[in-house]
This record gives structure tokens, sequence and C-alpha cells, in this order.
């Protein structure tokens, strides 16, 4: 069964921080690069970041820099650590394999807000 947890979103001021979680089923998990996506208001969803099974990593030019990607294959999780945030980086984030479509499946993701 396919299973896709995220967390750790929330309301932060303009530079702030938070740290997203997703526990993923090991269907997912172990075979695929895994990616962090987000969807803004009035937008399409998009990949911000991605990191393969061995850790390689990518990311969307608007985060480079203040975002971090990283997983733990032991408890088939992936987090994304963000700072210096700003109210541009306002969306619910989902996470998933990274050539995930739409058509897939996709969890409920988490709601982050950057407002002051």
């Amino acid at each position: 069964q396919v299973q896709l947890v995220e967390s750790g979103g929330g309301l932060v001021q303009p530079g702030g921080s938070l740290r997203l979680s997703c526990a993923a089923s090991g269907s997912i998990f172990s075979i695929n690069a895994m990616g962090w996506f987000r969807r803004a208001p009035g937008k399409q969803r998009e990949l911000v970041a991605g990191i393969t099974i061995r850790g390689g990593t990518d990311y969307k030019d608007s985060v480079k820099g203040r975002f971090t990607i990283s997983r733990d294959n032991a408890k088939n999780t992936v987090y994304l650590q963000m700072n210096s945030l700003k109210p541009e980086d306002t969306a619910v984030y989902y996470c998933n394999k990274r050539q995930a479509i739409t058509s897939d499946y996709w969890g409920q993701g988490t709601q982050v807000t950057v407002s002051s």
C-alpha cells in the first residue's frame, strides 16, 4: 500500500525556518529518487528539490542556498530543511518520487505559510 505522510509545516515569519518530514512506504522510497514539490495558490505543482537513492541532490533555482533535501534510507523518510523563508515560499508542500506525475498517488501535503 502506498503511503506518503508529510508533516512539519506551519506559519513562520519571513526569514524563519521550518523542517518538513515525509514518511514514505518502502514500495516508493527504496527504489526511487524522491522529491519535494509545492503548489502555491493559483499555480501548478512544481518540483522544489530532488534527491537520488545515493544522496545526489538538485534544486529549483529560487530555493538554492536556502533549502536542503535529505533522506534517511533506514527510516524511509525524506526531509526538507527550509531556511530564510520568503512569502513566495507559501504553498502546500508534498513529497513523492521525483518522477511523480499528476495521476500518481499523492499525500495530503503540509501547509507552509510565510507571513509577518
